[in-house]
């Protein structure tokens, strides 16, 4: 190897070093701003609003009945539909949600099934077609794999009250329900995606609108073309969010969780899920999404340790404190530990290769249908998408 390739070799590592030390400056900041945004606060006092709670589904995930169940054991005084949707008759979820009818006798829990296709994302074709059963006023979509807290309805309405909000979403940490593989995706969205979009959103830099979440008044679905407007979108939840926010609203994201139940039981199952993930950020937010390595610190430095091994070792212990620092108070304010700390070395490097695989992603997998994108986050399905 010639003297030039050498130096060539020399300046990418510590490139990779230096963008190491501000990613890890970065990763305690954002633990910092984590910690205050989740710091406790004054209990919302009940409400009385009607609210329906809109829930796509698909298939009988592991532990269905007792994350929709959430959303009925609620600290709450008004009416509440909970209004669930599938697109074949011989749904397993439909089990589940005769389950929970016979759980809560007495709570409103309505089943559509309605196979009528819309455009090629399945999810919102889903909700095109529980629209027209909206029962009240207040809407909440989220989606099937969210687990709450009793206060969620009362601290969500009391924000989506505020002046000039059109819209009101949550940030989420993780949980693995399906071993070890589910841990992994759970841990990347405890211990790396919550403080980015927490500090993302304290600072300005990003406006999330998540699909753990979107609350919003029927008057403002409407202005922004109901769920049909979405119909061949890929990234729905972040396109709502700008068309909420076109009409001069806010989206605002109170200080408060809810709970991902991941399902992923295979590595296949893990890196389609992240690729998925990653396309999809892409597509919508390149530039954005470019500049999220530096939210990897620990393998940038990694990579720099054959040509630069003693500043290289250094930097990536300083990397594995600043990102264990993140994680630990990310499990901390979401009340229970999301996985073992010692996977976060794996977690972080999986990471690193799902964004290098991302980046010349051009159609992603998504329950047996290919997706191909398009710009501005469309998309269409080949082979035809299956229902969800």
């Amino acid at each position: 190897m010639g003297g030039i390739q050498i130096a060539i070799l020399a300046g990418l590592a510590w490139g990779m070093l230096v963008l190491s030390l501000i990613g890890s400056a970065y990763m305690v900041a954002a633990a910092i701003t984590l910690h205050s945004f989740l710091s406790p606060r004054a209990a919302a006092g009940r409400r009385n609003d009607a609210v329906t709670i809109l829930k796509p589904l698909y298939g009988a995930e592991p532990r269905l009945a007792d994350n929709l169940a959430t959303f009925l054991a609620q600290d709450h005084g008004g009416p509440v539909q909970l209004l669930c949707g599938v697109q074949r008759p011989d749904d397993p979820a439909i089990a589940v949600i005769e389950m929970l009818r016979a759980r809560f006798p007495k709570a409103r829990i309505d089943l559509i099934v309605d196979p009528t296709p819309h455009g090629a994302n399945g999810k919102i074709a889903n909700l095109i077609n529980l629209e027209p059963h909206i029962a009240h006023e207040i809407v909440v979509l989220s989606d099937s794999d969210m687990v709450v807290r009793s206060d969620y309805l009362s601290r969500l309405l009391a924000t989506l009250d505020t002046p000039k909000t059109g819209a009101v979403t949550i940030a989420y940490n993780g949980r693995g329900d399906a071993g070890f593989w589910s841990e992994m995706v759970a841990a990347g969205l405890s211990w790396q995606f919550l403080p980015g979009v927490v500090f993302g959103a304290m600072y300005g830099l990003a406006r999330p609108c998540m699909g753990s979440t979107i609350a919003m008044r029927l008057e403002t679905m409407a202005a922004i073309g109901g769920f049909a407007a979405f119909a061949d979108v890929l990234a729905d939840d972040y396109a709502i969010g700008e068309a909420v926010a076109a009409l001069g609203l806010e989206v605002r994201m109170p200080p408060m969780l809810v709970t991902h139940a991941s399902t992923e039981a295979s590595f296949g199952e893990f890196w389609r899920h992240e690729l998925r993930w990653g396309a999809t950020v892409r597509n919508v937010a390149p530039a954005a999404y470019l500049t999220s390595v530096i939210a990897m610190p620990l393998p940038l430095a990694l990579l720099a340790i054959p040509l630069q091994p003693l500043p290289g070792l250094a930097i990536a212990g300083l990397a594995l404190l600043a990102r264990l620092s993140a994680a630990i108070v990310a499990d901390q304010r979401g009340g229970a530990r999301t996985a073992p700390l010692w996977i976060l070395p794996l977690c972080d490097c999986l990471a690193f290769s799902v964004f290098i695989a991302s980046l010349s992603v051009r159609s992603v997998d998504w329950r047996g249908a290919t997706l191909r994108m398009a710009q501005r986050g469309r998309i269409s399905a080949e082979p035809e998408l299956p229902f969800r």
